[in-house]
């Protein structure tokens, strides 16, 4: 498509002249390449990440204790998403979504290579937040973007992100694989570099097809008048200046940072809620869509509070009580993050099926969340079978399992999740939309990090059987309340 042409042809890309990349938009494929790279970044440096914390300096390492640890890694998690706001504000409002991508993408490269090349804790804190910004920045607009490619009610909508997903799911198989080996070989920091290096392989590739991008990527729904620049400078710099304020008096330290980001995300997320319930901009079937997503808001961050600890709990759980011993060798404890990418890989392409076959017969949206949420639960519950024994006493074989039930659960919600939140999303408000989905994320990362300082081999079957029976409790809840969440939608599936 030229720059020059209208965006309103933009929903002819969902007919079937946009059938290109395995039956869908040829630009998905754009995007389906640069997060993939991203996601080969994230995931590598985050299964290395915590064991790099926690681990004693003659190993590498920083050598905090794993309840700080799991703390800074579910803040770190929760500030990602979180940061979400900021960038779809930036597309919304200032830049649009495919410029506020790109610059992302130059930011987390920027992060990564802060932690590979400096050293101790200036790496982590340069890096960390480095790769915090973009990568929010860039998760809400390549949602956004890929919602673009669908006119509104085109079926291959949910098959089009589950294709999406797919892409993040091989770059989060091959990041913890590779970067493990480099750790295990030549140390953390190479593995760090080799997340810098994905992440410039993925800013070229997609600066080479950014172009073929629809023009209502480019555009900014809701542009900031310029007599409210000042405004919004001014409270930026107050923000960063509260914040390094009460870093240096020691309200906010390494081991509340976890309880912090939760207080910080359901804060915003109240404030999100009511600023877009309140515009005016928003016609009667818009902000009927706008409540029905609280419910599913609420669902998602129970949801996500349970599946991110694959990045506490489990890296702990895979560190000390996993037999890892691979025929004679023992493979590197990040390893156990590139088993549930596998499960993605393999059954992203038949729910993208399943989900086009049935086409308007398949469950609504509602019913979704909560079989997702509800087998959450059910995969912590499988835990259970081997609580309380030694050391290396968990077989590979159990975690495999328990892993293919955490991957059902997560593509019955999470591709779903993003698809919804472009669904439901306002005109005025279509990035934000997003971010206030990744907003949810945000809070179970956070909160898988904070429940991660609760957990200990002792207790582990009370701690692995409570926090699966809350989520299936509010799975439960969410499917006795689908057929009034479903009215709500106002037409939305």
């Amino acid at each position: 498509m030229s720059d020059t042409k209208d965006v309103k042809a933009v929903p002819s890309r969902g007919g079937r002249e946009g059938r290109g990349f395995f039956g869908q938009p040829r630009a998905l494929a754009n995007i389906f390449g640069v997060e993939m790279w991203e996601r080969f970044s994230f995931y590598g440096m985050q299964g290395i990440l915590l064991i790099y914390l926690y681990h004693s300096a003659t190993e590498g390492g920083l050598g905090l204790d794993k309840a700080t640890a799991t703390g800074i890694v579910g803040a770190y998690g929760g500030a990602v998403y979180l940061s979400t706001i900021l960038g779809a504000w930036l597309a919304d409002r200032l830049f649009g979504s495919e410029r506020v991508l790109f610059w992302s993408a130059v930011v987390i490269m920027a992060g990564h290579v802060a932690l590979a090349l400096l050293p101790g804790f200036s790496g982590v804190i340069v890096g960390l937040i480095f790769v915090a910004v973009g990568s929010g920045g860039l998760k809400a607009n390549a949602t956004r973007i890929v919602g673009t490619l669908y006119a509104e009610h085109d079926p291959r909508r949910d098959a089009g992100f589950s294709l999406f997903y797919l892409g993040i799911n091989l770059g989060g198989f091959f990041g913890p694989l590779l970067t493990g080996l480099m750790q295990t070989t030549l140390g953390f920091h190479y593995g760090f570099g080799l997340a810098a290096v994905g992440m410039a392989i993925g800013l070229i590739q997609y600066s080479l097809g950014r172009r073929r991008l629809p023009d209502e990527a480019r555009a900014v729904p809701n542009p900031l008048p310029a007599k409210r620049y000042p405004l919004i400078i001014g409270i930026s710099a107050a923000g960063v200046i509260i914040v390094l304020a009460l870093v240096l008096t020691g309200v906010i330290t390494a081991r509340n940072l976890a309880l912090v980001v939760i207080v910080l995300t359901v804060a915003a997320a109240i404030a999100y809620f009511a600023v877009i319930l309140s515009s005016r901009l928003l016609s009667a079937d818009e902000r009927s869509r706008i409540i029905a997503f609280i419910p599913l808001f609420i669902t998602n961050a129970a949801f996500w509070s349970l599946y991110q600890q694959q990045f506490t709990v489990l890296t702990i759980y895979s560190d000390e009580r996993l037999d890892r011993n691979l025929f004679g060798w023992e493979f590197p404890v990040s390893w156990v993050q590139s088993i549930n990418p596998v499960f993605i890989i393999i059954l992203s392409g038949v729910f993208a099926a399943i989900w086009t076959t049935w086409g308007e017969k398949q469950p609504a949206t509602p019913l979704k969340f909560a079989a997702g949420t509800v087998l959450m639960g059910i995969a912590f519950w499988l835990f259970l079978f081997w609580a309380g024994g030694g050391e290396n006493s968990t077989p590979l074989l159990a975690i495999i399992g328990i892993l293919f039930v955490f991957t059902v659960a997560e593509l019955l919600i999470s591709p779903v999740g993003l698809s919804a939140s472009t669904k439901l999303a306002p005109h005025a408000f279509q990035a934000q939309m997003v971010a206030l989905y990744f907003l949810s994320v945000a809070l179970g990362t956070a909160m898988a990090g904070q429940l991660a300082t609760l957990y200990a081999p002792s207790t582990e079957g009370i701690y692995f059987g409570i926090i699966g029976g809350v989520a299936v409790g509010v799975g439960a809840l969410l499917a006795l309340l689908s057929p009034w969440v479903l009215r709500m939608m106002r037409g939305v599936r």
